[in-house]
């Protein structure tokens, strides 16, 4: 299975901030759409939008803890992490599956030609695999059931 099996499943929309998004709007923008994190984007020198970082949840409740309630004017910059791990849509699931513990990320954007094309969660990875669990355990069950022929 490829992460593009996985992004005609669940589609390829991803939602996104700039590094300038307060973060207020960026939780407005996270409750509106029921996700824990977006990808942030900016532009590259040529003026095309790249991706530059991933912010969550979970780093606005870090830098919350941390700095108090300033933190709901400063920009998402302040807390995004910068993207490190990418994926292409022609990269195995199970590979990706490696790459997200070894890095212990949970959202992995997805890149093709350089070009955000979807965003995958550790929860797609793991529903992927319990669909392919069921299915393999459905075909033993039918190899069983009609006698091993």
């Amino acid at each position: 299975m490829r992460i593009a099996d996985i992004l005609r499943a669940k589609g390829s929309a991803v939602a996104t901030v700039t590094a300038t998004t307060t973060v207020t709007g960026l939780l407005a923008e996270l409750t509106v759409h029921n996700i824990g994190a977006m990808v942030v984007i900016g532009a590259d020198a040529g003026g095309h939008e790249r991706v530059i970082g991933i912010v969550s949840e979970r780093a606005v409740v870090r830098h919350l803890h941390t700095v108090g309630s300033d933190l709901m004017r400063r920009p998402v910059a302040d807390i995004m992490s910068e993207v490190a791990v990418t994926c292409g849509p022609g990269d195995p699931v199970d590979d990706l599956a490696a790459l997200m513990t070894n890095n212990r990320v949970r959202h992995v954007p997805v890149l093709d030609g350089g070009r955000l094309v979807g965003i995958v969660s550790i929860g797609d990875v793991v529903k992927n695999r319990m669909e392919e669990l069921q299915a393999e355990r459905q075909q033993l069950r039918d190899y069983i059931t009609q006698g091993g022929s």
